[in-house]
């Protein structure tokens, strides 16, 4: 009896090993064919940490965005007026309705509903200054940390010459009335006119889209380029930090000329 048992324990084992080895190759090869969770790519467009956009398809083949490995730069875009607005009325620029487009960046402000609501209800908190007098705000600064040492304006300026005083999540101009922040082009050109002449007329700031003089364009804003709490603390550029220079595209082999970037995949 003992001369069966022992083969008969031998061959219980040695299957039990087989079958462990079976189930480990099929788990790895369930892994293996099982496709690979895609990484998310996210690029900035025009300042690093405030204007990001995510890639993600348009259509199979053409994603909204491409970014630059080298350095997280946007480099093109499938459809430039992806996620736009029109941009609104603006003082002494007439363009027909639509032709001018933003991308609306309130809902990026992550403390905007904590301002606007929960602290700033329309009226005034207790202990909130009455006058336009500077003074220090630790709440405000334990929020935005570069308000320790503001420095846009030098020191001529502060909270409340931009900040609509009882609709935090507005801005103001020079008569109280609020601004959305979503223009604040309107705001910032309350004192820096020659800019906002120059980003009307193109000068000055970023546009992509259809370069016809009667073209679609989307308008990048002043804040989608500059940080207007410290706009004074670059060590070049007033606040920019700059970007790595890359070569420019290269036609792939094969190919003549790019005629091909006269078509574009979206209707316009």
């Amino acid at each position: 009896m003992k001369r069966l048992l022992i083969p008969a324990a031998v061959l219980a084992a040695s299957a039990a090993v087989w079958l462990s080895v079976v189930a480990q190759d099929k788990a790895a090869e369930a892994t293996a064919a099982a496709p690979a969770e895609a990484k998310e790519v996210v690029c900035f467009e025009s300042r690093q940490g405030a204007t990001e956009v995510t890639q993600r398809e348009l259509s199979p083949g053409l994603p909204n965005v491409k970014c630059s490995p080298t350095t997280g730069a946007a480099l093109w875009y499938g459809d430039p007026y992806d996620g736009t607005v029109p941009m609104g009325k603006m003082p002494n620029l007439d363009l027909p309705e639509g032709q001018a487009v933003v991308k609306p960046r309130t809902e990026k402000l992550t403390q905007l509903a904590a301002c606007g609501t929960a602290c700033h209800n329309g009226t005034y908190p207790k202990g909130f200054p009455t006058s336009h007098k500077p003074v220090p705000i630790p709440t405000m600064e334990a929020l935005v940390p570069e308000l320790k040492d503001f420095q846009h304006g030098r020191g001529a300026i502060w909270c409340l010459d931009c900040h609509h005083t009882t609709q935090r999540n507005k801005f103001s101009d020079h008569f109280g009335n609020p601004i959305s922040m979503d223009q604040p082009q309107q705001l910032c050109g309350k004192c820096h006119g020659d800019k906002l002449r120059d980003w009307r007329d193109g000068i000055h700031g970023k546009r992509i889209g259809d370069f016809t003089s009667t073209g679609k364009k989307r308008w990048f804003t002043c804040t989608e380029c500059h940080n207007p709490h410290n706009v004074q603390h670059g060590e070049t550029s007033r606040g920019f930090k700059p970007l790595q220079p890359e070569p420019p595209p290269q036609l792939p082999r094969g190919m003549a000329d790019a005629s091909h970037e006269k078509q574009h995949p979206i209707t316009h």
